[in-house]
């Protein structure tokens, strides 16, 4: 039953006259008139008494007049319920993304967006990377940020860029000393702090020392970076990670980044979201704004890091 029904018999029934409920809904009268005959006859009552002017509605035109003003009401306040959500959604841009992608990036992020988009709201929550892949799969998040993405049957990855890995070390670690680029053969035997084997940065960082033909010591091992920076500041041993996550322990003397000579070893991050899913306005414009620049830049947190 149309909702243009409903309100062409409220309005005959309220008004008493097929002539008026007529015009209110830009129909002619022969047609509304035609309208309730159908009506009768579908539920088998009588609705209106058209021995009389004006018109008399019937008890059972009163009960079924009833039910259009309550379905229309309840059509009304669904249609303001949804514009609301409507306007919600579309003002809010649900991102997951790993740990590694760090809470004071996010922050600037977060300042440039704002500053954009006053009245949108940028909501980030931090995963694992196989629960960054499940949010965005299951349309929880509009965007997924990680490193080493991989694309599939329903995931589109765009490249976001490639962060340089350097040896990370404590500052009384006597490769410290050297304080220029570390040729991979001198890690060879040393206590090493590595990633959980499941990993894609654990697998990776694996390949180039055995590449390079070396053997490391692994004491320990964590699955983010936060414990993997507190085990190598304690001296419990050195690891490999992105320079631009060291950047706040390097600046307070914690860690040392000691890059690392030929061959370079880079952690690719991307950006990641179903396929053929269609941003909203404040979506794209939060998807723009990563593609237009890194917020830190890789190589000058690297030179900060190593003077």
């Amino acid at each position: 039953m149309a909702y243009e029904s409903l309100k062409l018999f409220r309005d005959i029934a309220q008004s008493r006259s097929f002539s008026r409920g007529a015009a209110m809904n830009n129909v002619s009268q022969s047609a509304a008139s035609q309208h309730v005959q159908e009506l009768e006859r579908e539920l088998g009552v009588a609705l209106l008494d058209r021995s009389s002017r004006p018109l008399v509605v019937t008890a059972s035109g009163v009960f079924y007049s009833e039910f259009c003003r309550d379905v229309l009401r309840r059509k009304a306040e669904f249609e303001v319920a949804l514009e609301r959500l409507k306007q919600e959604v579309e003002g809010t841009v649900r991102v997951a993304a790993i740990y590694s992608v760090g809470l004071s990036e996010m922050v600037q992020l977060e300042r440039e967006f704002a500053r954009r988009q006053p009245d949108a709201r940028l909501e980030v929550e931090y995963l694992r990377p196989e629960k960054v892949y499940d949010a965005v799969l299951a349309d929880q998040s509009d965007l997924g940020l990680l490193s080493y993405p991989e694309a599939s049957r329903e995931i589109t990855v765009i490249p976001w860029r490639q962060e340089k890995m350097v040896l990370a070390a404590s500052p009384h670690h006597p490769l410290v000393k050297r304080r220029t680029k570390i040729a991979p053969a001198e890690l060879n035997g040393i206590e090493f702090i590595g990633f959980d084997e499941d990993l894609p940065i654990r697998r990776d960082v694996d390949r180039y020392l055995r590449d390079q033909g070396i053997e490391v010591k692994v004491t320990m091992h964590f699955d983010n970076l936060q414990m993997i920076k507190e085990a190598v500041a304690h001296h419990v041993g050195v690891s490999i990670m992105p320079a631009r996550i060291m950047r706040e322990e390097t600046e307070q003397g914690r860690l040392v980044a000691i890059p690392l000579a030929a061959p370079e070893l880079c952690r690719p991050l991307g950006i990641i979201h179903r396929k053929k899913k269609q941003f909203h306005r404040v979506a794209q414009a939060f998807l723009d704004l990563l593609l237009e620049k890194p917020v830190l830049d890789p190589e000058r947190v690297l030179l900060s890091a190593t003077r």
